[in-house]
């Protein structure tokens, strides 16, 4: 399906001009313009992330990692863009311009909600990181989830409109504004490919390996389907060398908390196990599952190329 005709609603709806107050090397998405006349204040991209989209009332402090059940995984190419919206707009205004476009280009709205109705401060921590002109206004607020069908990949946008009335200053009252756009996309597993042999090299050189083809599901430990080929190649190692046994460790990023992650990378870890066990007849005895969560990085979790990087299982000989 052609998108040719959406974007052109969504513009010719926003009528928007380019910013001079944008941060640098930020931009609208092509498919989400901005409310005429505002200026891009963050923007961050990223080609293959996880996204966690709320799908539900908020009802837990604590951000999404304490409200799972009130979000859906998404994965795919993620951008989050913050706008300052002109002074004199108030968040139905700007909420219904996003709402407009959008139903207009075809979305379909998953889920919306005003003020308290969406969780109250809980939703705004989970909604938003901490930050000046969102963080602690939560009294009038509006959020939308919306979803348009696509044969190469569905594509989900949340908008999140908020009056900032906890600070002083010339940005009291002012509106912000947080889209978030996910295209759903399939990540490239052909970059590196490490078979038994090279797993044998690196654990007979450095005592471990750290393996990036093992695939989850968000915030779960569902092994994917592209991730049987790296099972295979586990399992021809360990036939080939009867006498290796080895520890399975799991890894995560920093989001979310400590306690969460710990237990996430053990799942990871045991699924990985259990795989081996049930799928390719390697004896449980040679192997161990343990999760270390985000205690051991490779790169900074401050941004997404580092924590790409983190997200890891590793082969340790015992």
């Amino acid at each position: 399906m052609s998108s040719i005709k959406p974007i052109a609603v969504i513009l010719l709806i926003f009528l928007s001009a380019s910013g001079c107050a944008d941060v640098k090397a930020s931009r609208d998405h092509p498919m989400v313009s901005r409310y005429a006349g505002s200026e891009i204040i963050s923007y961050q991209t990223s080609e293959f992330d996880e996204f966690g989209l709320i799908t539900s009332k908020v009802k837990n402090y604590g951000g999404l990692s304490k409200n799972r059940d009130s979000t859906i995984g998404l994965e795919g190419r993620v951008t989050r863009i913050r706008y300052k919206l002109p002074e004199g707009v108030s968040t139905i205004a700007a909420y219904r311009n996003f709402e407009q476009a959008l139903l207009g280009a075809g979305f379909e709205s998953i889920y919306s909600c005003t003020n308290v109705d969406c969780g109250g401060r809980n939703f705004n921590h989970a909604v938003v990181p901490y930050m000046g002109g969102f963080s602690e206004n939560y009294e009038d607020q509006r959020y939308l989830a919306a979803k348009l069908a696509r044969n190469r990949g569905d594509v989900f946008v949340a908008i999140y409109v908020v009056r900032n009335y906890s600070e002083g200053g010339p940005n009291r009252n002012r509106i912000f504004a947080q889209v978030d756009v996910v295209e759903k996309a399939a990540m490239k597993t052909d970059m590196v490919t490490v078979d038994a042999n090279a797993m044998e090299q690196a654990i007979a050189e450095q005592g471990r390996i750290a393996l990036y083809g093992l695939y989850f599901d968000t915030g779960k430990a569902n092994i994917k389907p592209a991730s049987q080929p790296t099972i295979g190649e586990i399992a021809k190692l360990l036939t080939q060398q009867p006498k290796l046994a080895l520890i399975v460790v799991g890894h995560t990023d920093s989001q979310g908390s400590l306690q969460y992650n710990l237990g996430l990378s053990k799942q990871r870890a045991q699924a990985v196990k259990q795989a081996l066990v049930d799928q390719h007849g390697i004896a449980a005895s040679r192997l161990w599952a343990y999760g270390v969560g985000y205690l051991v990085p490779v790169a900074s979790n401050r941004q997404e190329e580092g924590r790409v990087q983190n997200r890891r299982v590793e082969l340790v000989e015992r």
